[in-house]
């Protein structure tokens, strides 16, 4: 396009047919012309100059202008002129104020016209990324289609249309492979403004891609009527999706299934044949990790509410299929289900059951002095330590079948005398290890936990404060049974004489401010 030879309509009639290509305002096309003017005339008349340009956004009529500022000091003779000189031409013209000259109107040559192009090209450039970061910024989660474009150091640039979108290696399928050309879906998961531009992320792996695929093939979860819950993903080999209905009429399962499969296999086709478990959510942690595991069979769940691990028993022959090729099928289940799980069949959890009876019937049988039948009675009632026995309500001990009120007196007399003598021979050890005594006064440390970290090099405040709970409780105390709850108020209380108490501080703020009106009083 030569700029030289547009008259005043065509210049306005260019500047509507930029805007409409590249959907961006007139005024800012109209703008970038005015800068790209303005620099050819201070190539012209000289880059020292303050020129502008105008153009009339009704006729087209191109107006140079050279701008000096009317000051009482000169410091640039081509931008200012002095009040006196200025009066001349405007009397009353004021320091501040701006001289205008008008400029007789430039024909461009070819350096010139060439640089007003590239000026306007830039502008044009940076609206039309502007627009784009506008318009993509608020479609974070929404999926769009495109076309592959080209490939950019193992990445994909996929065109949208009106914007440039990157597909990640590390976001794509495994084993997909791409062409330029080839129409291809993603997930915006991403939209950040870089000095290069806006640059929008998409995703084929993202585990909500996913689920929007499902809202566009299920209407009831577009609806509403449908939820999903929660998902996960292997891409590009299993997911599982966990969906909940809030019509009791309609089965979420068979709802996101579809007609002879026909909903989730276009899913499943979009995905590259990953196949897909779709799961019935439940409130109930237990029965929803018991569906998560399908298609294993579970016949038990012991939860760990505090540290959010569960264990799963699953008869002998179910274990490879409850742990899934490479351990896929329990790792997709924990991260649906957002808990960790150990999953032990029927004969491991029998043989442990076992010899935790045997280790904890010899306890008592060596602390209590009873014999084998009564120290398993102890076992299978639920006790698990003397300390157990000692701190018992009586009346709850007496009430085990096959125990009378002697028997039970006699079983906590003798529990009392051990946890007591056990506590004072820890006592000393704890001393001999050197274990503060500021430490032993923490709340909830027992003497045989004093002497488990004196043992760790645990003697001071500033040792225990300086630990992590979970670190308290993997590292230190592993046997202590301690939730993480317990461990960080344990690290709290030993962290408490780092920070000077309230009372005191205000205490302090006074006697300072005393001490302040005193001296002031002195000055005076």
């Amino acid at each position: 396009m030569d700029t030289t030879a547009l008259s005043r309509t065509e210049l306005l009639q260019v500047a509507d047919a930029v805007a409409r290509e590249k959907s961006i305002e007139r005024e800012e096309v109209l703008e970038a012309m005015e800068q790209a003017i303005s620099k050819a005339g201070r190539a012209k008349y000289g880059a020292e100059h303050d020129i502008r340009a105008e153009i009339d956004r009704k006729t087209g009529e191109v107006r140079l202008k050279r701008f000096r500022e009317v000051t009482d000091e000169i410091e640039n003779e081509t931008t200012q002129i002095t009040v006196a000189d200025a009066q001349v031409t405007q009397p009353g013209i004021q320091a501040g104020d701006h001289i205008i000259e008008e400029l007789p109107p430039i024909d461009l040559g070819r350096i010139a016209a060439q640089t007003a192009k590239q000026v306007i090209v830039q502008k044009v450039r940076e609206a039309e990324r502007a627009r784009q970061y506008e318009e993509y910024k608020d479609r974070i989660s929404e999926i769009v289609n495109g076309l592959v474009k080209r490939p950019e150091h193992g990445n994909w640039i996929i065109d949208l249309g009106k914007a440039e979108a990157m597909l990640r290696r590390d976001e794509s399928l495994p084993r997909e492979i791409l062409r330029r050309g080839d129409r291809v879906r993603g997930y915006i998961y991403d939209v950040r403004q870089e000095p290069r531009g806006p640059q929008i992320f998409i995703s084929r792996s993202h585990p909500q891609f996913m689920a929007k695929l499902f809202s566009q093939e299920v209407p009831e979860i577009y609806d509403g009527i449908i939820e999903i819950k929660a998902v996960a993903r292997d891409p590009g080999s299993r997911a599982k999706i966990a969906v909940l209905s809030h019509d009791s009429s309609i089965d979420p399962v068979g709802a996101c299934v579809g007609m002879r499969g026909s909903r989730v296999q276009a899913v499943v086709n979009e995905l590259g044949g990953e196949k897909i478990d779709i799961i019935q959510w439940s409130p109930d942690t237990a029965t929803f990790v018991v569906n998560a595991l399908a298609p294993a069979e579970v016949t038990k769940v012991v939860m760990d509410e505090d540290d959010r691990r569960m264990e799963v028993v699953v008869p002998d022959d179910q274990l490879s299929l409850a742990i899934g090729r490479r351990g896929q099928n329990v790792r997709l289940a924990s991260q649906l289900v957002g808990w960790d799980i150990d999953i032990l069949t029927e004969s491991d959890e029998s043989e442990r059951r076992i010899e935790e009876m045997r280790l904890r019937s010899e306890h008592f049988m060596e602390t209590l002095d009873v014999d084998d039948v009564l120290a398993r009675l102890l076992v299978t009632e639920g006790f698990s330590s003397a300390d157990d026995v000692a701190y018992v309500p009586i009346d709850e001990l007496a009430g085990i079948e096959g125990l009378d009120e002697g028997i039970a007196q006699e079983l906590q007399s003798r529990a009392l005398a051990y946890v007591e003598e056990r506590d004072r021979q820890m006592e000393v050890k704890r001393q001999e290890l050197g274990v503060s005594d500021e430490l032993a006064a923490i709340e909830g440390l027992t003497p045989v936990m004093l002497v488990e970290l004196g043992e760790k090099d645990i003697k001071t405040l500033d040792d225990l404060a300086d630990l992590a709970g979970d670190e308290l409780i993997e590292d230190y105390l592993p046997d202590s049974y301690l939730t993480l709850d317990e461990a960080n108020a344990m690290i709290m209380a030993a962290r408490a004489h780092w920070f000077p108490d309230e009372e005191e501080t205000e205490g302090e703020a006074a006697e300072d401010a005393g001490e302040e009106t005193e001296a002031s009083e002195e000055e005076v």
